[in-house]
């Protein structure tokens, strides 16, 4: 590749797409002007050296001003729930067609925010894999979907229809799961705030329980999400070997406090942390039992974050009015509230993301043979992380996506 033009192999012959802006953060480190060649949906080349892009490229100048960045990965959000006050009725009670439409809706919604991969953890009668399947990949985010969270016997979520206990079953489970098409295995390892007569203190399953899982979801290459409260659960998922931690927050009866000795060893473990950030401001307050120990949560994830632990964010969209599927944006901004450095909060966002999704190189990056999957800013992410709010496009499979 010279200066002054980039060469036939390079574009092998064919028409292609150039993005350029003044700046790009590639997944990694924020760079100087540039260009981003897309070719079939895919990134064929990311070049700083100001060559001319070859005469049969479509060009695409944002401006000096403009930022390109990858687009952006919400590593737990829930599609088929509605953000309404009472979201869990919607998604168990209401026909299966009109919970495929929230689906739809909360996709599209997430896409034009610049949210361009998605991990669904808890879906019901797995309408996420439906929606992958009858939605084309340029009108939706990439969805890593989990099905039905698995859970105990009326245990957290079990309206969504993943109740198992047992080794058999809990095998049984993770199978139909890799035979449906899933991407990843959730596993409520303790209760939640959601549902009537659900305990977060309580743990759903024992040891044994969590590592069987943990190994037949790997066998089948799988990665497995634990959804997580308590501080004895917390290390019981730890030592099963899960590959993210939802929530990780630490409650106790009345507060939440952080078990040092937990945190180390996630952090010597490099496991992933998916922090729940995100409250759309002017929306009613969260559930009782979180308002209630909102300040202790977040003093938990201020260390959480202070420690180097590997966090990634999942905003838990479409739970509650406070967390719609346009919330991921808020959810930067807070971390970068909570002290950590603006240029952290995007590559938790991207490339740490993308590796915890189990789509590392695909996603997350800008560079050559990632999906090109890209997001356009009007104004820096590296000085004001506000910034992603500013989208002038977004780009999924090297297509534009309407409305931006």
């Amino acid at each position: 590749m010279t200066r002054r033009e980039l060469s036939k192999d390079t574009v092998m012959q064919s028409a292609f797409q150039v993005l350029k802006a003044g700046q790009i953060f590639d997944g990694v480190q924020a760079r100087g002007p540039g260009m981003v060649m897309i070719e079939n949906g895919l990134i064929r080349d990311v070049d700083f050296t100001g060559a001319v892009p070859p005469e049969n490229a479509t060009v695409t100048d944002f401006g000096p001003a403009a930022w390109l960045l990858p687009g952006l990965v919400d590593a737990h959000v829930h599609l088929c729930w509605d953000a309404s006050t009472d979201a869990v009725a919607h998604v168990t009670n209401d026909d299966p067609g009109a919970v495929l439409d929230t689906a739809r809706t909360a996709a599209v919604t997430a896409l034009r925010t610049g949210v361009t991969t998605v991990r669904d953890l808890g879906d019901r009668d797995y309408l996420a894999l439906t929606l992958r399947d009858q939605v084309p990949p340029t009108q939706r985010p990439e969805i890593v979907a989990a099905g039905p969270p698995i859970t105990t016997r009326g245990g957290h979520c079990h309206f969504l229809g993943g109740e198992a206990e047992g080794a058999e079953a809990l095998l049984a489970a993770v199978r139909e799961r890799t035979e449906r098409g899933c991407d990843v295995v959730k596993v409520m390892a303790g209760g939640g705030n959601m549902t009537p007569g659900s305990n977060p203190l309580h743990q759903q399953y024992g040891p044994a329980d969590l590592r069987l899982i943990v190994e037949e979801a790997h066998r089948l290459r799988l990665t497995a999400a634990a959804h997580v409260h308590a501080a004895d659960a917390i290390g019981d998922v730890i030592d099963a070997g899960f590959d993210t931690i939802e929530h990780f927050t630490f409650m106790t009866l009345d507060s939440a406090g952080l078990r040092d000795d937990l945190l180390d060893r996630v952090v010597k473990q490099r496991i992933f942390v998916s922090l729940t950030a995100g409250m759309v401001p002017g929306t009613p307050p969260p559930p009782p039992a979180i308002a209630a120990r909102i300040d202790a949560m977040i003093d938990v994830a201020t260390k959480v974050i202070a420690s180097g632990a590997r966090i990634v964010v999942g905003t838990d969209a479409g739970i509650e009015p406070s967390k719609p599927h346009h919330v991921f944006p808020y959810a930067l901004v807070q971390l970068a509230g909570l002290g950590m450095p603006t240029l952290d909060v995007l590559r938790s966002a991207t490339t740490e993301a993308a590796e915890a999704v189990g789509l590392a190189g695909r996603k997350g990056v800008l560079r050559p043979a990632a999906d090109a999957d890209v997001l356009v800013l009007d104004s820096s992410p590296v000085a004001d992380v506000s910034a992603v709010a500013d989208i002038r496009a977004v780009y999924r499979a090297g297509h534009r996506v309407p409305g931006n």
